[in-house]
């Protein structure tokens, strides 16, 4: 299965570590598409050697090759948002993990009846646990 791993790029990168953990998870099962975002280099800049617009039509590229899109959505991302609503009007299934006690889920996301699959964890072993249990 492919999976699009979208997580807080320019919306801060305080959780890089915690993302390259769930991606190396999912890896071990799956191929994903945007393995970059665990990445520690990564700076909240972004992929500076690209364009916006080629960073964005690269992505959208990405969401439509997935067979999944998982979503790490405590830290808030506007880069996020964009990229599960455009998940939901191409209808692919999404997976979302959010750390409750660190930050509310926007109500936009929560209350959208598209994501089913919204998980909230506490500790990484959790995060790495519904992963499996929801994509062996």
């Amino acid at each position: 299965m492919k999976i699009y791993f979208a997580a807080s790029i320019r919306g801060g990168r305080n959780d890089a570590s915690l993302y390259q953990a769930l991606i190396d998870d999912l890896k071990t099962r799956h191929t994903v598409l945007t393995e970059h975002i665990g990445n520690p280099n990564l700076t909240a800049d972004g992929q500076i050697q690209l364009t916006d617009q080629a960073i964005r039509d690269r992505d959208i590229d990405w969401l439509k090759a997935a067979d999944m899109v998982v979503a790490e959505t405590t830290n808030p991302s506007l880069g996020v948002g964009y990229e599960l609503a455009y998940a939901e009007k191409i209808k692919t299934p999404v997976l979302i993990l959010h750390r409750d006690q660190v930050n509310h889920l926007s109500a936009m996301i929560n209350g959208t009846g598209y994501f089913d699959k919204i998980f909230s964890y506490q500790t990484v072993a959790d995060a790495l646990a519904i992963l499996q249990r929801e994509l062996p």
